[in-house]
């Protein structure tokens, strides 16, 4: 695999890998029952994170049908089911941390971990809503812990148009998409023409919601 140069953050020149607490997240209500909660630099030490899941997590390809042809999926992928060791003692924490703080609203803890690793400004996602399984029909949250480069998720209602919403994410920051925010809104990360080195986000969800 390639090795992408990581341009390491100004603020974040923590020696070791930490979390902070939760207490300073933010909420911004987005309408029709979705909200997101955004938390910058929650992790400090996440440029040492990046490097160590970029070397040693086992990153896939994807290809899949698009326009009657089969292209390649613009990221790498890992997935974690409920009970699998995760890759940096850190992760587990940190779901174990979300799980506590959300526990009375969400009603249940945080059990898988999907990853994605975006090598540089020609990765990307399109717009979607996380609606496989539950996602589909119930309120429910997805958080989602972003390291390396900064890259813009964008937010949007669903069924179009411009992007309502543009955080940028990168460094140990937290951003948590929670109420119907899955079905009735959809995120993106956009390509970037601009330099950008490797970011790699980690997006915790309840069971039965992908």
């Amino acid at each position: 695999m390639a090795t992408h140069h990581l341009q390491g953050s100004l603020f974040d020149q923590a020696d070791e890998v930490r979390l902070g607490a939760l207490d300073r997240i933010c909420r911004t209500e987005l309408g029709s029952g979705a909200w997101i909660d955004v938390l910058p630099g929650w992790l400090a030490g996440a440029d040492l994170l990046v490097e160590r899941l970029a070397a040693e997590v086992p990153w896939r390809a994807e290809r899949r049908h698009m326009y009657d042809q089969v292209v390649d999926v613009p990221r790498l992928l890992a997935f974690y089911a409920e009970h699998e060791h995760l890759p940096h003692p850190v992760l587990a924490e940190a779901r174990d941390a979300l799980s506590a703080h959300y526990a009375e609203e969400l009603g249940e803890p945080f059990a898988t971990a999907g990853l994605c690793y975006y090598r540089d400004g020609r990765d990307s996602v399109a717009w979607h809503g996380d609606r496989i399984g539950r996602g589909a029909h119930e309120d429910t949250m997805v958080a989602i812990l972003s390291v390396g480069e900064p890259r813009d998720l964008l937010l949007r209602p669903a069924g179009g148009g411009r992007a309502a919403v543009r955080r940028p994410l990168g460094h140990g920051d937290l951003l948590v998409m929670g109420g119907s925010c899955q079905r009735t809104w959809e995120h993106a990360i956009p390509k970037s023409s601009r330099a950008t080195g490797p970011r790699i986000s980690i997006q915790f969800r309840p069971h039965g919601v992908g």
